[in-house]
């Protein structure tokens, strides 16, 4: 019962955020934070147990599907010798037909150079009524029609090394991103309906490589965007973009987890070189770094899959495999335990479960709680660096090739 009050809770902070209904709207739900109250979920699967569908998805892109309006959403980049098709493409939830497919932007190989384990189709869509929101880094923002149509594109510069990792947030009528890069980094709010700017911050920091996607939160009374940049992490107000406090952390930089929030907290990650979990009061005022960090985690702190926080209790997995359960509120450390495999998605929860997803396409399913506890293990064939959707008592999974859709009906 506590964790279903707690999910509950997590969904009203984030402002923006849509009733809990049996859709996936954004990168990691209808909250941002990896929480949905589904349930009727398959606990285990295989290639040929409990999988409702499964489709090829062309070329290649690490964007997590999203779902809505009886349709599952990507990106993706359709790379043809020395340039590439970057798509919008809809697959039908029920039966997995491919419903929409539509360029949206066209570029040439000296834009699309990115790390290997990125993409030039890795930012995840949103959802909104008859809107779905696409970002492609540089390469082209846009918000289009659940038909295919343009309705308005933008293109906002960003000079990265590995290529665009983080998503946009939709939060009272803006379209709000993370522009960060070698020179000029910054926070953007589009007006969601026109794509025209409605405020735009620089960032302290001269450069800013990261690749982190905003949070929206209601704290202090106050609508806060949590914005994770190198050496530092900023709060500024949603309708105005003023800063309204700040955290440091040397020599952070390459940030890509999204930032989670419950009992008071922003939960940050600093990124390279050495990771550090940080849980910061939201409270705060100007250059909070030495009154508002109430703990921090050294050891074991992810570089890329988002923390997870279910009821009291925070869930912090390492690129490496290294899964730990901490008391969010003081950081005590309750158990710690290695799973097999690399991490790059960011786990959920749902069914009162929560989801590891490894790179080779293994899930882990635990139970939430003080003691740890693994339910299932569950695989599926190919690489896997999206992070898993939930909707209509199935969860999507997309793979380097595939999307699967998990479900026993």
């Amino acid at each position: 019962m506590r964790h279903a009050i707690a999910l509950a809770l997590a969904v009203g902070v984030t402002v923006g955020a849509q009733s809990p209904a049996p859709q996936w709207p954004q990168f990691r739900g209808p909250s941002g934070q990896g929480l949905s109250d589904a349930s009727g979920l398959p606990l285990e699967w295989s290639e040929s147990r409990n999988v409702a569908w499964k489709v090829p998805v062309p070329g290649r892109g690490w964007s997590s599907p999203v779902v809505g309006g009886g349709r599952v959403w990507l990106t993706t980049a359709v790379q043809n010798k020395g340039e590439a098709s970057l798509r919008l493409l809809a697959f039908d939830a029920d039966t997995g037909r491919e419903a929409l497919n539509v360029e949206l932007f066209h570029i040439w190989r000296d834009d699309f150079s990115t790390n290997a384990k990125n993409s030039n189709a890795t930012p995840t869509p949103i959802l909104d009524g008859d809107r779905v929101y696409v970002h492609f880094g540089a390469s082209g923002t846009a918000a289009v029609t659940t038909d295919g149509r343009m309705v308005w594109k933008a293109r906002l510069p960003q000079n990265t090394q590995h290529g665009q990792g983080g998503s946009p947030v939709l939060a009272g009528g803006l379209l709000i991103i993370n522009c960060d890069g070698f020179d000029d980094p910054y926070v953007i709010a589009l007006d969601a309906a026109t794509g025209k700017t409605k405020w735009r911050q620089a960032r302290r920091a001269p450069t800013s490589q990261a690749y982190s996607t905003p949070l929206v939160i209601h704290a202090a009374d106050r609508d806060q965007v949590i914005s994770v940049g190198a050496s530092f992490t900023s709060s500024f107000d949603l309708a105005t973009g003023r800063e309204l406090w700040r955290v440091g952390y040397r020599d952070g930089f390459s940030n890509v987890p999204r930032p989670v929030f419950a009992h008071g907290l922003v939960f940050i990650a600093t990124g390279f070189q050495q990771p550090t979990l940080m849980a910061v009061r939201a409270d705060g005022s100007g250059d909070v770094t030495r009154t508002h960090v109430a703990w921090t985690l050294a050891r074991g702190a992810p570089l890329t899959p988002s923390p997870i926080v279910v009821g009291d209790e925070i869930y912090v997995m390492s690129d490496h495999g290294i899964l730990q359960c901490l008391d969010a509120r003081s950081g005590k450390t309750y158990w710690v335990q290695r799973l097999e495999g690399a991490f790059a998605a960011s786990p959920i929860f749902a069914d009162g479960r929560i989801y590891f997803l490894s790179e080779d396409g293994v899930t882990t399913v635990i139970a939430p709680g003080v003691e740890f506890k693994p339910l299932a293990r569950s695989a599926i064939d190919g690489e896997t660096l999206a992070s898993i959707a939930v909707a209509n008592q199935s969860l999507f999974i997309r793979s380097a090739t595939h999307l699967y859709r998990i479900g026993t009906k």
